[in-house]
């Protein structure tokens, strides 16, 4: 089947980074991970696919269309977007925001109900009646979140591009959060594309990890424990892969005070 998403020679210049060539393919329903050291050119890339920029050359495609010929409000939904930062200009109540990402659809007789199945499933119902800006940052998270979800409900095969969803929250939070976000994706043949500094989400919940090293992607793998030394290589430390029925824990290893003198 042809691809949903696919950068064909795709060069981008950031500050100082040059990001790319790129050329990769994402299929519905794949869930594919974004890893680098800070400054690898993880958000620059995501930016791209989500057309919040423009390549300098190569060509972006969705749904075999070039991204850059997608009228605005039919792009926003085949395609949402979770930033990096949650700011809101105004102190918008929470139900609001979450219906920002509705506003593409006209007529749309079923906003209230989705808003509110948006917020359960994102563990945000509680904040329902509160002002955003009166949110802590986790809160925050869930609330743009459930915005999310929201903007892609109704649609099926289409594309979820998140950057760091998970950072301010608690372990416990960020697991269940994460569940919830691959069981959405899979529930309507989503693809979600995630930059993470996570390696154990990357590695429990994705299928795939794209290695992103000085704005070249220095592979596309599996999510599997063969994949260790790449990521050893990917963030210049040692690591140590443990693994059972659970899933897979990464922990970076301290160096020993002959191997620091070496």
């Amino acid at each position: 089947m042809p691809p949903l998403l696919s950068l064909q020679d795709v060069r981008q210049r950031v500050g100082d980074l040059t990001l790319g060539p790129l050329s990769v393919r994402v299929h519905a329903g794949e869930r594919v991970a974004v890893l680098g050291p800070s400054g690898a050119g993880k958000s620059s890339l995501l930016r791209l696919i989500a057309r919040e920029t423009r390549p300098a050359t190569g060509v972006i495609t969705l749904d075999q269309r070039p991204l850059d010929q997608w009228p605005s409000a039919a792009l926003a939904r085949r395609r949402a977007v979770l930033p990096q930062q949650h700011g809101v200009a105004f102190g918008l109540p929470v139900a609001l925001v979450v219906a920002l990402g509705r506003v593409a659809r006209d007529g749309d007789a079923q906003q209230a109900g989705i808003v509110q199945q948006a917020l359960d499933q994102a563990q945000a119902a509680h904040l329902i009646g509160r002002r955003f800006d009166t949110l802590s940052g986790g809160e925050q998270a869930r609330v743009q979140l459930a915005r999310v979800f929201a903007q892609a409900w109704d649609e099926r095969e289409g594309l979820l591009l998140v950057d760091e969803p998970l950072a301010a929250l608690d372990p416990g939070l960020s697991q269940s959060l994460m569940d919830a976000m691959s069981d959405f994706a899979a529930q309507r043949g989503h693809a979600l594309i995630a930059v993470l500094h996570d390696l154990n989400l990357a590695l429990n919940h994705f299928d795939r990890l794209w290695l992103v090293k000085q704005g070249r992607l220095l592979a596309d793998c599996d999510a599997l424990p063969a994949t260790l030394p790449l990521l050893e290589q990917l963030y210049d430390t040692r690591l140590r892969l443990l693994s059972d029925d659970h899933g897979m824990a990464v922990l970076p290893l301290r160096d020993s005070p002959m191997e620091r003198r070496a």
